[in-house]
């Protein structure tokens, strides 16, 4: 009977697949890993015939030991898991973490060139697992590694909520003197497509070769192996489930641009935060989970609401166009207003963003905008819905709710960019 890690030939009455056995849990399976990295399947029933072909071998290889350059910078990688952490284990055909310094640099050694590599394992997660108290753990090894005067951090994660971290600490590090840039891969190691090792090295040389500081994120630029680009950690999103160049900006341009073949930095705004001799470091950690996220839509049933503002201290609404959400005509929308009009007055805090993410919202260009605003709800510019959440749970996790008020809707990091050219363009408009 083969085993996990053989070489097989299966044979069914539609044809035959080679390939490395794959461990799967369900009994009346079989998966193979193709030599194009994809897996195939196959229901045992189906199969007229398996054949091993090669035995797995498991290699067992020493340590390597690392050697520090005393010419290179040093950079810290801290892991929390994610596809750039994992490689398969050809021996076995089972994917494998990866996570220390001498890991790493086998996956990807051309950072033994660019800098002294340091690691630590903070968590081995999957991104859209986290919560709030993951953002702390990853804001205090920062900024421990941080007083050691490193050159920079690179933080590896998973790419379904890496946006949303890179959103919470840029909150939760008021002032810092070093880069923190957060790196994710599409594609798994074992893939030909794979981005995981291109993001690393870009980020590496950034850090090694740049004055920048500040939270930021890089990924691949486009879908082919030239640039990544740097993004700014309140103003970017992951825009499509697979592709490489799934993160863009949005309202934003890039920070810079790394040219992964050449190794050159192009930075594409002059504006950015630089490293300074000042290396004090300003970390408010805290975060309120009494705050929600509510994305409006028809047919809402009031409930929703009841069940937000019974429910929450602070929440953000989702609406639609300018900001707009059910609180108009019909008996039922009526009532939403009415449940947000009484959380208000009671002390609770709305904060109103728009689904359409690029543009803002503006409270004051449709008389349904203008009834949310005299109600208090606050208008939150151009900030995308989830970074509006997480500043929200920040501020009321370090500041009392009058001044988690004020400060909602100004730019604090970089989360608003079109304040004044979008409020020139609608100034004066009647509707």
């Amino acid at each position: 009977m083969p085993t996990p890690g053989d070489k097989v030939r299966i044979s069914t009455a539609t044809g035959t697949e080679e390939g490395l056995l794959m461990p799967t849990p369900d009994k009346n399976t079989f998966i193979i890993k193709l030599n194009n990295g994809y897996n195939l399947g196959f229901e045992k029933k189906d199969i007229v015939n398996i054949e091993v072909l090669e035995e797995k071998k498991p290699i067992i290889k020493p340590k390597a030991e690392i050697f520090k350059n005393k010419a290179l910078p040093t950079i810290v990688i801290l892991h929390t898991g994610g596809t750039i952490a994992s490689k398969v284990d050809y021996s076995t055909g089972a994917v494998t973490a990866k996570f220390t310094a001498e890991d790493t640099l086998e996956l990807f050694p051309e950072l033994i060139q660019i800098a002294n590599i340091e690691t630590e394992l903070i968590a081995n997660m999957m991104s859209e697992d986290m919560v709030f108290s993951d953002y702390q753990k990853m804001a205090q090894a920062i900024k421990k590694w941080a007083e050691k005067k490193v050159k920079g951090i690179i933080i590896g994660h998973g790419t379904d909520t890496l946006g949303y971290t890179a959103a919470a600490l840029s909150f939760m590090f008021e002032k810092i003197n070093l880069p923190v840039l957060l790196v994710g891969s599409q594609r798994s190691t074992d893939r030909g497509s794979s981005d995981g090792g291109m993001n690393l090295v870009c980020a590496a040389e950034f850090i090694a070769q740049t004055d920048f500081c500040g939270i930021a994120i890089c990924m691949h630029a486009s879908a082919n192996d030239n640039l990544c680009a740097i993004l700014p950690g309140t103003k970017t999103r992951k825009m499509h489930t697979s592709r490489r160049d799934a993160f863009q900006a949005v309202n934003a341009e890039p920070i810079a641009l790394v040219d992964y073949e050449k190794r050159k930095i192009n930075f594409l705004t002059e504006n950015y935060s630089k490293r300074s001799a000042d290396n004090q470091i300003v970390l408010k950690y805290k975060f309120s989970d009494q705050v929600g996220l509510l994305r409006t839509h028809p047919q809402m049933d009031p409930k929703l609401f009841e069940f937000f503002t019974k429910n929450y201290n602070a929440f953000v609404i989702e609406g639609t166009g300018l900001g707009h959400a059910p609180t108009n005509l019909g008996q039922d929308n009526l009532k939403n207003y009415e449940h947000l009009k009484q959380f208000i007055a009671n002390g609770g805090i709305v904060a109103i963003t728009s689904q359409c993410l690029y543009g803002a919202v503006h409270p004051y260009v449709y008389t349904n905008l203008r009834r949310l605003s005299e109600i208090g709800c606050i208008f939150c510019e151009d900030m995308l819905p989830e970074t509006a959440f997480l500043k929200l749970a920040w501020l009321l996790g370090n500041y009392s709710p009058e001044e988690a008020k004020k400060l909602l809707a100004q730019n604090l990091r970089g989360e608003i960019s079109l304040h004044r050219a979008f409020k020139d363009e609608f100034m004066g408009v009647e509707c």
